[in-house]
């Protein structure tokens, strides 16, 4: 028997925690990652009786520049609602989130898939909600933690366009590095900054409807994320195969030490909430200047780096590592400001300041890079000497040329000591010069490096290999 030819669909949930100083609603301490459990609360985010909420205004502009990076449409209207349901550790037994009228709709992200291959993915919606609280399960009991209750998120739901557990990870990376390269959250997995909630089908290729999905909740990193929809394709295509395809939307766990998911719960609908607009919150409106204004201040955004990169015949593991941090990229397109040219400045943060784990904490300057390069451009600095002076920038202050003249590794402009260099080196190694002529060319690098020895790395070493060429005939 032939098996099934059916086709994955995958969307995501992302949910991220913006980093502003205070929380959604109220001015509690939005950073409340490793604090003692209940110390960042106030009546605001534990729900009490008579507290009004009030909208944090860093919020929604961060919110908002989310939204603009994902190529959204941002929305002169939207609202907050109130999503009903309980849980030990929502105090105020319903979350505000936003139902029918979004902060942004409709955009869309490309990705790169592998070395070939890039993608893209359709944003449904990027809106404002507030987080709840933490529960940490024992043997006994369970402890709630309400540090959380009431962060910032922003959540992006994407249309059903990705179609592998691959596609998946690679989408939610980006989405990682366009959120970092707007400063509106760190996205920190490990702190709980970043979680996804995966909803998975399958489908014979070529029909067009969409079947039951299960819906993967909580996953906070890109292992699990990428795990549980393998485990979870798997065991629905089982089911396909078997002649019993999933007939019911399920919410599913998932279990890391077992890699597997188990069964929570028939997933709920939007019902199952009672939405209704949130009555102590007014409308947000936003006129269109204020829209150009969020859109006029984005940076240069990760894929349009990533690119420019790939134009640069960069290659695609090492364009990655560029746009992992936007402090590489702003490092980047300042040094390409400074008068750096594009490719020789990548090369540079790849092949030595990249050599150091901690470069983006040192002192070293795009203008720095900018201006070593044009010293081995003009014949008075090295390759190996542009490494000394920028390793040496990373600690010391100053110009990349008075750097290089403290370290004494200016190229040498006298032609007459070069030959005499020269000279000394072909005197001194008989053997190799005889090599060399019976046509072994690895005597010549010899010579070349026993006159940068000469010459304490003085000399030019393009000028060294011409000269040794032609005393040597």
């Amino acid at each position: 028997m032939q098996p099934l030819d059916l086709e994955v669909i995958i969307g995501l949930e992302i949910h991220a925690q913006l980093n502003t100083a205070s929380k959604l609603f109220c001015g509690c301490d939005n950073d409340a990652f490793g604090a003692e459990p209940n110390t960042r609360v106030c009546p605001v985010c534990m729900g009490f009786p008579g507290m009004l909420p009030v909208l944090n205004a860093r919020a929604l502009e961060k919110g908002l520049q989310v939204g603009a990076a994902l190529g959204c449409q941002l929305q002169p209207y939207s609202k907050f609602d109130r999503k009903n349901y309980f849980y030990p550790d929502l105090p105020c037994g319903y979350q505000i989130s936003q139902y029918d009228e979004p902060i942004a709709e409709h955009g869309h992200l490309s990705y790169p898939v592998d070395e070939q291959t890039v993608q893209s993915a359709g944003i449904t919606r990027v809106h404002l909600e507030m987080d709840a609280g933490k529960l940490t399960h024992t043997a006994s009991k369970t402890l709630c933690d309400y540090n959380r209750s009431g962060t910032p998120l922003v959540e992006i739901v994407t249309e059903p366009d990705l179609r592998s557990a691959t596609e998946a990870r690679e989408f939610a990376k980006m989405v990682q590095r366009t959120l970092r390269a707007t400063g509106a959250s760190d996205a920190d997995m490990e702190k709980g900054m970043m979680r996804f909630d995966a909803s998975v089908s399958l489908r014979p290729r070529g029909d067009e409807q969409l079947y039951p999905r299960a819906e993967i909740k909580n996953l906070n990193s890109f292992t699990s994320l990428y795990k549980a929809l393998q485990y979870e394709v798997m065991r629905q295509r089982q089911l396909w195969e078997a002649g019993t395809p999933p007939t019911q939307e399920i919410t599913v766990g998932w279990r890391d030490d077992e890699e597997r998911t188990h069964l929570l719960r028939e997933k709920e609908s939007a019902t199952d909430y009672r939405y209704f607009p949130e009555p102590d919150l007014p409308p947000i409106t936003l006129s269109q200047e204020a829209i150009a204004a969020v859109e006029s201040t984005l940076p240069m955004l990760p894929m349009a780096v990533y690119t420019r990169l790939r134009a640069e015949h960069i290659p695609h593991e090492e364009a990655l590592s560029i746009i992992d941090d936007p402090r590489t990229g702003d490092f980047l397109s300042a040094a390409v400001a400074a008068g750096a040219p594009y490719k020789k400045a990548v090369n540079v943060l790849l092949s030595v300041l990249g050599a150091h784990a901690d470069w983006q904490d040192s002192l070293v300057t795009p203008a720095q890079v900018a201006d070593g390069i044009a010293l081995v451009e003009a014949g008075r600095l090295s390759s190996s000497g542009l490494r000394q002076v920028l390793e040496a920038a990373m600690t010391t202050p100053g110009s990349a040329e008075k750097i290089m003249q403290q370290l004494g590794v200016e190229l040498s402009q006298d032609t007459g000591q070069l030959e005499a260099w020269v000279q000394e080196a072909l005197d001194g190694n008989p053997q190799s010069v005889a090599d060399y002529r019976e046509g072994k060319e690895k005597a010549l690098q010899y010579l070349v490096g026993q006159v940068m020895q000469r010459s304490r790395g003085q000399a030019n070493p393009p000028q060294v290999m011409q000269l040794l060429r032609e005393k040597l005939g």
